[in-house]
Formats: structure tokens, sequence, C-alpha cells
């Protein structure tokens, strides 16, 4: 079995590590144990370029238990978690391919390398994959059934192809799914930046201009999060009618324009490029600190950064200092990539337990009906959402109530009024 990591030493700590993960994901457990049962992937050659860390071994593991022959590869240069690598390989016997701060060039090679499996379906954190297939690997669309796509970033990428008509095979968009964004984008997203801040700078965020860059579901869990911490938060917007939402929560809404002159702690979670860029660190404060909590590393405009200071140099651990010329430090946070997967473990577990059930179950719909769809990006079906949501709920001891066949009538009928 050929595999690419950092140390297979490290293989010990991160199967503890993935154990104490599944222990929160009751979702996929069940799930699993119906696949060992059913094989419903049997002799299915699945790709994943996702963020290797402990949940998504889990995943892994689920997807191997329903009969896939899986390869892994990283969606992220820094946010590969080395002892997860090696407990995959070592442990489950999965190909994987990911080794945290890996450059450009290694990236790739490893997209390249679980892609020789010639997958039928791919499974994607950003769309890196579909990318490299429908622009490099054009030979193995033949083979593919469908595909599932995880993040708001590559959705973007992905329908942007369907409206060129470039799309070649049908993708789930995993990230559309209620119980993939309501929790894991809000909740998910706005603990984990807030933790990966926290580690790199060890800052108090009371008394702080914390801003939030971008108020989709991301953004607003990143702003309830630092708004709880003490902070005062700021929200830059483009859409007006989201710009009026962060206004009615209770948030000071603005131009970047005007927040760069007043911010101390800037997060960009946009998914588009340039949003924090050369006018805005002209008017920074002196000490400002900035990360991403967007897909890719765009968001932030470090060419230019890197271009108006005099020196830089690395201060603390996934902290850059870049010194302008007018003397003013700004600090840039974990090269600008994704600060809560690169400076911390990303999101809890048991948020990731409904999204990777969104994955699992994504990628058996893809087998049953994957051949009879159009090439454009779906939505996950509304059954499997809510079997996700019932599943949680069951496993967290929740029991909700039923329509009567009485209130199901009335719901159906235009008849009865008042």
């Amino acid at each position: 079995m050929k595999y690419d990591i950092k140390d297979i030493r490290l293989a010990e700590n991160g199967k503890r590590r993935i154990e104490w993960a599944a222990k929160d994901m009751p979702v996929l457990k069940l799930i699993k144990a119906r696949f060992q049962r059913t094989k419903p992937l049997k002799g299915i050659r699945l790709a994943a370029c996702l963020h290797v860390t402990t949940e998504t071994a889990v995943l892994m593991e689920t997807l191997k238990a329903g009969g896939a022959h899986v390869t892994l590869c990283a969606s992220n240069p820094l946010s590969t978690q080395d002892d997860v690598s090696a407990s995959l390989a070592k442990h489950l016997k999965i190909p994987v391919f990911a080794i945290k701060g890996e450059d450009n060039k290694t990236y790739y090679k490893h997209i390249r390398s679980v892609l020789a499996l010639k997958p039928h379906i791919t499974m994607d954190d950003g769309a890196d994959l579909v990318s490299t297939i429908h622009t490099k690997e054009k030979s193995l669309i033949k083979n593919i059934i469908g595909g599932t796509e995880e993040t708001t970033t590559g959705v973007i990428r992905l329908r942007a192809m369907a409206d060129k008509g470039v799309l070649k095979y049908p993708i789930i968009s995993v990230n559309d799914a209620y119980t993939k964004y309501l929790f894991d984008n809000r909740y998910g997203t706005g603990q984990s930046t807030i933790d990966g801040i926290l580690r790199a700078t060890n800052r108090l965020y009371a008394g702080n201009v914390f801003v939030v860059a971008g108020y989709g579901w991301c953004g607003k869990g990143v702003a309830m999060r630092a708004k709880g911490m003490g902070a005062n938060v700021i929200v830059t917007e483009v859409n007006p009618l989201r710009a009026l939402e962060a206004t009615m929560d209770g948030y000071r809404v603005m131009s970047m324009k005007q927040a760069a002159e007043v911010g101390d702690i800037f997060v960009t979670v946009t998914g588009d490029i340039n949003v924090i860029e050369r006018s805005h660190f002209t008017r920074m404060k002196d000490g400002a600190i900035i990360c991403n909590s967007g897909h890719f590393n765009v968001e932030i405009a470090l060419k230019e950064l890197k271009k108006m200071a005099k020196r830089t140099r690395k201060i603390r651990e996934f902290i850059q200092e870049f010194t302008l010329k007018n003397g003013r430090n700004i600090y840039v946070l974990a090269e600008g990539r994704l600060v809560n997967l690169a400076a911390a473990e990303g999101h809890p577990s048991v948020v990731m337990d409904m999204s990777f059930a969104n994955q699992a179950l994504s990628a058996e719909h893809l087998v049953r009906k994957g051949k009879s769809l159009n090439k454009i990006v779906y939505g996950v079906p509304q059954k499997i959402d809510r079997e996700i949501a019932a599943l949680k709920l069951s496993s967290m001891g929740i029991k909700v109530d039923k329509l009567s066949t009485e209130q199901k009538k009335y719901l159906s009928s235009w008849e009865m009024g008042t």
C-alpha cells in the first residue's frame, strides 16, 4: 500500500485521538453499523480530498465499512494532523497522502496520487479534485458516477462550472444541507476560529474591536462567539440583506475601509478574493491582527502586503510580522490559511458528525442514483437531511412531537381556514 506521510511512528497517538473523536460522533457510528451489514459502497473506488483530521478518519472508516476502496489527500497544506495520517495508514490501511506544511508542488502531487485510484466517486473540500480532473485528468471522467463537495468555496467554483456547461459529472453540495451549514458553519466555524486565534496569539478578546468580513453562516458563528467573549464586533458585508441582518443582530456594520481604521483583530469568512487589500493595510493601526477562516488563502491580499513591508519575520508559531514603511506592524496568522485548522484542531467532533454523515449518505445516494442525474450541482436530498437530524436527536435522548392525522390534513388543505 502506497502512502506519503510525515512519520508512521506517530500512529499510536493518532489512533487514540481518533477514538476520542469517535465518541462524540454517534450518527456516523449508526451509519457505520448499517454499512457493515449492507455494504452499499461495495466495489466503489472513492477518492477524497478533505482536511485530514480525527473526524475525517472516522468518516474514512465508515466509508471503508460500507465496502468502498478509499484513498485520501489533504484539502489544505496546513490542516493535516500528522498523527492521524499515520494512523490511517497503519491501522486502517487507507492510502493517505498528507503532510502538514507541504508545499504547493507536493500538494498537487498528492492530489494526483489519490486520483491514481481511478475513482467512481470524488469527495471534495474546496473542489481541487474536480478542478484537477477537469483540467489535467480528463480521461478519468468516464469512470466517475458523481461527487460531493463540503465547503462554500468549493460549491461556488462548481456552480460556476455548471453554469458554463463544463461540469462533466453530478455533484451533491453537502455544504447546502441544513444539518451541515446550520451547525458546522455556524457553531463549528464559530468556536474553532476563536480557538485558532487564541492558540496562535494568546490575546484577550474582551474590549478589543473584532472585525468579521462576511455574514454568512460562518460569519454569524464567528461574530456570535467573539461577542460572547466580550469583543466589540464589527461586520463588513457586500450583501445588503445580510448587512441588515447583522445590524438587527446588534453588530456595528460598516465598510472594510472604515473598519480597517479601528479594528484590532480581523477575520475573513467570505470565500472571495482580496477582501482585505492594500488600501486597508495602509489604514490599519499598529499591531492589527489579520486571519482567514475561508477555505483558500486568497481572502487577504498577502502578495500586496509583502510588497508593502520593509521587513518580515516569524515572531511566534503561526504569526508572521509585517513591518510597513510607516513603522506600523501588521500580524498575519497561519499564512492566511484556515486559522481554525492551521493553528488549532478544526471543528468539534459533535458538529462534524452531521457533516460527515451527509458525506457518507450522499455517497450512498450517488451509487444508487448517480447515473440518472444531470451534470449539475444538487442539494442533499431532504430525506437524508431529515434522517441525519432525527438520528442526532435520538443520540441526544431528545424526543419531538409528530403531526396528528388531523394536523396533516389541515396543512394540506385550503378549505378549512379559520
